[in-house]
């Protein structure tokens, strides 16, 4: 039996989608893409042009939740399935778009370079239980107007994991599109094996700028998945209540699924966002917080209510170092993602509110989410029954270490974590050098950088790659890309 946790009944979903709905077609959304207010308005919505605002109708709500698909899959480079959003089928990937790492020798934060970049690509890729990179970290020795290209670039030219992205410019997704082709070798490959997902983030409350809605329409017409993060702040860009949080997030995430729908019929998307719950003490946005979490977990239960694969940014720590706060929130997180069956959980590695990624902590996480995966699977009998002759054997060895069934199940009922949980008795952890947590983290990370083995993607299609982002590169002043070796 595969364990759940719920915080929203039936009645209350429904209440909420309701109230949401009421939200669309009375205060409407803002929308400031043309082409995406005159495809609303073609299909019935009412628009007034005056303050961009447009007004969803119901039957456009249920129109287009008819044609979101309930499943899709993810692709890693060589074409192999990785990641399968159907049901509560539950994957991990790293937080995304962090303006800092957490450097292990200064144990402070700073900018993240190009060589910090290729090192995490380097070791999520070697991670079993991360299913898929993130474009994690923003590289500061590039220009900021090609940032997003130059990660997926990155990404793609280390790692052969599939790649959950996105772009703030329109102009960046072309070349963005155009090195996924390059890879799947052709846009009917790429539709029919997607390799990225693009995030699509309203603004709160009630707003698409002119980059985020043309991305949905985009990433629709080449069969790229999207997931929608919309990010309702309780109490101060949103009621301060969970339910009242809840309502704005289905209505700002019922929009991008309208605008989804109607300019490409079927495609692939995640109901997601990345929600907080305001602290008014430090005007933070902690996702660490308990009412973070819940909200999480319960707008996946909305979105699962609409039959939608579901996302959630949770499973990281708004702790600035590698310490105690860092464990206790991304654990608790991994624990309710899991339990609630988010489809694909963010958030591994990141610290200080979604601005910092740490390597260490990737270490670490990747142990978290190998906990939670086998709590996922839950408790089920394997030839426990009957008991008896088990105990029989108990008795007569002595002990069932090198029985038949021990051999038979150990792996699959037993989840072994690395290194860095320590599960010595004090004597052999002392005799072993007393080390902490953190330098086996660390050890850990470089050894994965040193034992990292180039993926065997074709040499054309890499110098297709270099050549697409060295074009781009150079359309904003930048005639040399930094050294990767």
């Amino acid at each position: 039996m595969r364990p759940i946790i719920n915080f929203l009944n039936k009645s209350l979903i429904e209440q909420i989608i309701a109230e949401a709905i009421t939200i669309l077609t009375e205060l409407g959304v803002e929308i400031q893409n043309k082409a995406v207010i005159d495809l609303l308005s073609s299909h019935g919505a009412q628009v007034d042009s005056s303050k961009s605002r447009v007004y969803i109708t119901q039957d456009l709500i249920d129109k287009t939740l008819k044609t979101a698909p309930s499943a899709f899959k993810l692709f890693d480079i060589y074409g192999q399935e990785t990641n399968d959003f159907s049901g509560s089928k539950i994957h991990f990937t790293p937080g995304s778009a962090a303006l800092y790492i957490l450097d292990y020798e200064t144990n402070r934060s700073r900018k993240p370079l190009t060589k910090d970049y290729i090192d995490f690509v380097k070791v999520v890729d070697q991670l079993n239980n991360i299913a898929s990179q993130s474009t994690a970290m923003i590289p500061s020795d590039v220009n900021e107007q090609i940032s997003d290209s130059y990660r997926l670039f990155l990404s793609l030219l280390y790692g052969k994991k599939p790649v959950v992205t996105g772009t703030f410019t329109i102009d960046s997704f072309e070349v963005m599109k155009n090195m996924q082709l390059a890879v799947r070798g052709s846009a009917e490959q790429l539709k029919e094996k997607p390799l990225t997902v693009f995030s699509c983030c309203p603004t709160s409350p009630l707003k698409w700028s002119d980059v985020t809605s043309q991305n949905v329409i985009d990433c629709g017409k080449y069969g790229i998945p999207v997931e929608f993060i919309a990010m309702p702040l309780s109490g101060f860009m949103a009621p301060v209540t969970l339910t009242g949080t809840l309502v704005q997030h289905t209505a700002e995430t019922l929009s991008g699924v309208v605008i989804s729908q109607l300019s490409s019929p079927g495609a692939p998307m995640l109901y997601g966002g990345s929600p907080a719950a305001f602290d008014i003490r430090y005007e933070t946005t902690p996702m660490g917080a308990i009412e973070t979490m819940m909200i999480d977990c319960a707008y996946n239960e909305i979105g699962k209510y609409f039959s939608i694969p579901t996302q959630a940014y949770i499973s990281l720590s708004d702790a600035k170092h590698l310490d105690s706060q860092a464990g206790l929130e991304s654990g608790i997180g991994a624990t309710l993602a899991a339990l609630s069956g988010i489809n694909n959980i963010s958030g591994p590695g990141m610290l200080d509110f979604e601005s910092c990624q740490s390597l260490e902590k990737l270490i670490i996480d990747n142990e978290i989410c190998g906990m939670t995966l086998r709590l996922a699977k839950g408790i089920e009998p394997k030839e426990d029954f009957p008991s008896l002759p088990h105990f029989k054997e108990l008795l007569q060895e002595g002990h069932l270490l090198i029985s038949e069934h021990t051999l038979k199940y150990l792996d699959s009922e037993h989840y072994l974590p690395g290194k860095v949980i320590n599960r010595a008795n004090l004597a052999r952890w002392q005799a072993e050098g007393e080390t902490t947590v953190n330098e086996i983290a660390h050890a850990e990370v470089e050894s994965l950088i040193n034992t990292y083995q180039p993926t065997t993607l074709s040499e054309d299609v890499k110098n297709e790659l270099v050549q697409l982002m060295e074009s781009e590169a150079k359309k904003y002043g930048q005639d040399r890309l930094p050294k990767r070796d």
